[in-house]
């Protein structure tokens, strides 16, 4: 059993309250797993800042002055660095590519896990009560246009930071799962012919890189999520991100619960009814439970795509 919430912000004037938003979110499902959380949080000016590209680490031996320092020795002249640390996580910002950052960063600590990357977000997670680490991260003063949080109990794979959701194996795509994925041996197999890496033997992971694999391939992240609805079998609630996108699909049986609320303003997902109940609006909200087998995108455009597997 995992929580998940997510919620995109339509209407401009609420970005500025996504955090505190989200905290409330997260309050509703924090019961659903507590051996540890993670968020993927869209837009902040200070997480994000415009013109940089921000990584995510694990596993950090070096502090943040040190690490900044010697990134600037690898990444061209002048290239503006920063480093900060949230408990387990640490954030890198520098004004070069997602690409090169990653890749200096790799050089500098080999066995560092990246566990996110891309130019408009940042992935926060560890171990312990997500209200504890909503706290270390100041979650309620952030601000931005989506957020995705996911509190975790662990079913087939170590309680650890690396393990948490979200999965973010592209820029700027992130993933997180409620579940359980019979045949995800078999498919990682297949992704490694095709010469897709794997950080983990998390089955969630598997998800995020088929995904991230179709995209790169040329596929929206609508059809993305159908085909996988072809290829993965187990029981499944999967919501995943893009900057400007938020899709979530179920199982066909829809074993893992799942409630979508939808305004003019906002889009909203939960595990639980409780985790909406505070948001503006709520009672004037369309409400429902996503069908089995059919794939929900929304734009921050206020576009919105159905597809049946």
């Amino acid at each position: 059993m995992c929580g998940i919430a997510s919620l995109q912000l339509r209407d401009p004037a609420l970005r500025g309250s996504l955090g505190l938003l989200m905290h409330g979110m997260l309050c509703g499902i924090v019961d659903r797993g507590l051996d540890s959380a993670g968020m993927a949080l869209y837009g902040d000016p200070g997480l994000t800042p415009a013109g940089t590209s921000t990584v995510t680490l694990l596993d950090v031996t070096l502090d943040p002055e040190a690490l900044a320092a010697q990134l600037r020795g690898v990444l061209p002249a002048g290239t503006e660095v920063a480093v900060r640390m949230f408990g387990e996580t640490t954030l890198v910002n520098a004004s070069v590519a997602s690409a090169a950052l990653e890749t200096a960063v790799a050089e500098l600590l080999p066995t560092a896990h990246i566990a996110g990357r891309g130019e408009h977000v940042a992935v926060l997670k560890g171990t312990g009560h997500p209200l504890d680490l909503a706290a270390q991260y100041g979650l309620e003063g952030i601000s931005g246009s989506q957020g995705l949080s996911h509190t975790r109990m662990a079913t087939e794979s170590a309680v650890t930071a690396s393990g948490a959701h979200p999965f973010t194996v592209a820029d700027d795509l992130c993933l997180v799962h409620n579940g359980s994925f019979s045949n995800h041996a078999t498919i990682r197999r297949q992704l490694r012919a095709e010469g897709v890496t794997f950080d983990s033997e998390n089955d969630s992971e598997v998800a995020a890189r088929y995904i991230a694999w179709r995209m790169n391939d040329g596929d929206s992240l609508t059809t993305a999520l159908e085909k996988l609805g072809t290829v993965f079998d187990g029981f499944y609630t999967l919501v995943v991100t893009t900057p400007t996108s938020m899709a979530v699909v179920r199982d066909p049986i829809a074993c893992k619960p799942a409630i979508i609320a939808e305004t003019d303003a906002w889009v909203a997902m939960a595990s639980e009814y409780r985790a909406l109940a505070h948001l503006p609006g709520i009672e004037n909200a369309r409400i429902f439970e996503p069908a089995p087998g059919v794939v929900y995108t929304w734009t921050l455009d206020s576009t919105k795509e159905l597809v049946t597997l």
